[in-house]
């Protein structure tokens, strides 16, 4: 059985290093297009209290989706 060795951002590749930072990026776009709809969406449109979604969003890549999946009235 092999074990696996944690690798500083510093010795991955090229390539590994661009794939990191656009999950980075697409994280962190997604995350505030949902505090965008959010803050600008009227509380009547929002299931549950809008206050309550703030950490909701938080949570990497799960917070958003939930947020535009179940937290949008249609």
């Amino acid at each position: 059985m092999s074990r696996r060795t944690k690798r500083n951002f510093s010795e991955l590749s090229t390539p590994a290093k661009a794939g990191v930072v656009a999950l980075g990026v697409a994280q962190v776009g997604l995350a505030v297009l949902a505090f965008t709809d959010l803050a600008g969406r009227p509380a009547d449109e929002v299931r549950g209290p809008k206050p309550a979604w703030i950490p909701v969003i938080l949570v990497n890549w799960f917070g958003p989706a939930a947020y535009f999946v179940f937290g949008r009235k249609r």
